[in-house]
């Protein structure tokens, strides 16, 4: 699915309009959801950084996965900075967001396999006499157990009896 966000810095009224749109029928964008932010809210999270500016945008009715939500936050600040434009307008399509998701997954199971070939030499594995604990040798705990069970004498599965 196709989506696309649009940003609207409204000075009059001190706000911040984020638009998301998606692509329902082909090639024809419909309005999913609007959502107001004072300037002021907006500038006080971008202060505390892109995280919390992210947290700030995002409501019930509008939760961009993060990948987008990261590109929004930059338009965002692209706009409050003095001399920035009044609007922004971000496109992304679903598709490309689940090929990275696959590319950055093979890279990172990749680096992972590499670090773990480095990091464990099995020759040391096999050579650590400490590594063996003796406590599962102690017979007595299978001598001293005591149980409820009985095996009866005339038991029905013994096969010698069978004809």
């Amino acid at each position: 699915m196709k989506q696309k966000y649009a940003i609207i810095r409204d000075d009059d009224q001190a706000t911040l309009v984020v638009r998301e749109y998606a692509e329902l029928d082909k090639e024809m964008m419909s309005l999913l959801c609007e959502e107001t932010y004072s300037q002021e809210k907006i500038k006080a999270a971008l202060k505390d950084g892109q995280i919390e500016l992210i947290k700030a945008i995002r409501t019930n009715n509008m939760y961009p996965p993060t990948t987008f939500a990261y590109a929004i936050a930059e338009a965002i600040a692209g706009l409050l900075d003095e001399g920035g434009n009044q609007s922004a307008e971000l496109f992304f399509d679903d598709k490309d967001l689940f090929q990275r998701g696959e590319e950055v997954a093979i890279e990172e199971a990749a680096e992972e396999e590499e670090e773990a070939d480095e990091d464990v030499d099995v020759d040391d594995l096999l050579d650590d006499d400490d590594a063996i604990d003796d406590d599962f040798e102690d017979d007595s705990v299978l001598t001293d157990l005591k149980t409820s069970i009985k095996v009866a004498d005339d038991d029905p599965a013994d096969t010698d009896d069978a004809v």
